[in-house]
């Protein structure tokens, strides 16, 4: 089967194409640029540059959150579209668990910057998660990374440095970005979901939620519903 993953949660743009657990083709963009402009054109170029139809792909895997809500937006307005035009599988992964190399030793925390020292952070082991994911000062995420003997911190890691190395002197630092073609794997060892109810994975609400809802008795009803 035929598979199509792409990420656009955060600043890089990842996609890759697989045949089951083999590489076709991968690309990663770490600049700032416009991801509604360049998605689709860059799974034209990979799809063109192996002779591929879209009839030719068998599922769709995309990063669902957290990160960027414009980025999420994108990517996942995109896998349903795909999935529901082509009538293909559609699956999604965490943002977070796509930055966490299988080859890393002990409590691995990857991180995506949330800005005013606030994280989306992950734990995992042996590429399994230890507590759910969640936004969170990194004060909390140093906290509770203080009982592991072996600490790594991975993904967007270069505004945090300075504090881990003070609070955790012997924990590993390494910057990655998000693998699309691990993104991809996992993918296929996940069930299809839903298309009409797949929705991004924020962890956090928006700003003019939060604000709403500080004058606003909270509901079971969506915000946007109320609105």
């Amino acid at each position: 089967m035929k598979v199509l993953a792409f990420d656009t949660s955060s600043k890089a743009l990842a996609i890759a194409i697989l045949e089951d657990d083999k590489l076709l083709a991968e690309m990663t963009i770490n600049i700032k640029k416009n991801h509604s402009v360049t998605l689709m054109p860059a799974i034209d170029f990979l799809m063109e540059s192996l002779d591929l139809k879209p009839s030719d792909l068998g599922r769709v895997v995309v990063a669902e959150g957290p990160g960027s809500y414009t980025g999420l937006r994108i990517a996942v307005a995109t896998a349903k579209t795909l999935a529901h035009t082509l009538k293909i599988d559609l699956v999604g992964v965490s943002s977070l668990r796509i930055m966490v190399a299988e080859d890393i030793d002990g409590l691995v925390i990857p991180l995506m910057d949330a800005r005013r020292n606030n994280v989306y952070a992950g734990f995992y082991e042996n590429g399994r998660a230890t507590q759910p994911e969640a936004h969170l000062s990194f004060e909390e995420v140093l906290e509770k990374a203080k009982s592991a003997s072996q600490v790594t911190f991975v993904g967007e890691v270069e505004n945090f440095a300075e504090q881990i190395q003070s609070a955790l002197p012997s924990a590993l630092i390494k910057a990655t970005l998000p693998s699309a073609v691990l993104l991809a794997k996992i993918g296929l060892q996940l069930p299809a979901r839903s298309v009409h109810d797949f929705v991004p994975n924020y962890l956090k609400r928006v700003e003019a939620e939060e604000n709403w809802l500080k004058n606003h008795q909270e509901t079971n009803d969506s915000y946007i519903k109320r609105l």
